[in-house]
């Protein structure tokens, strides 16, 4: 039987400590929400760096996790806490077995202070669909 999981890694400046360490509350706010959903979401893990001032958060999986969720909780905070400029972040979508379709990924940009996405993209499906147009199959 094969397993999925989704993989990513990324940054968010805060510009402040205390912006950072205000963040660890609406994470586990999030995180709370995330946790009475059916199914459950599986979220992401967040810290601060302190190897960057305390300033940045770091976002990621643990074993799989919610790109959906990562976004939800960017928009939130940009939103609660006035963040500007663009943000963005990529993921993988991985198969523990070698599997057709089993593997691919996105990437999203955000505009912080309006929340709203600037550009997206998903490969599910985008190999298939440039070898039809082809002639060629999947």
């Amino acid at each position: 039987m094969a397993d999925y999981f989704t993989h990513f890694s990324c940054l968010l400046d805060v510009g402040t400590p205390e912006n950072a360490a205000r963040a660890l509350n609406l994470y586990k706010k999030l995180s709370e929400e995330g946790a009475s959903e059916k199914p459950p979401s599986e979220g992401f893990l967040l810290s601060i760096q302190l190897e960057h001032g305390g300033t940045k958060l770091w976002m990621r999986d643990d074993v799989t996790g919610d790109p959906e969720r990562l976004i939800q909780f960017v928009k939130r905070y940009a939103a609660e806490f006035g963040l500007t400029g663009r943000w963005g972040f990529q993921y993988a979508n991985t198969c523990s077995c070698p599997r057709l379709d089993g593997f691919g990924g996105g990437a999203h940009v955000l505009d912080l202070a309006t929340g709203e996405t600037v550009s997206w993209t998903y490969t599910d499906g985008w190999l298939a669909e440039g070898l039809s147009d082809e002639g060629g199959q999947a």
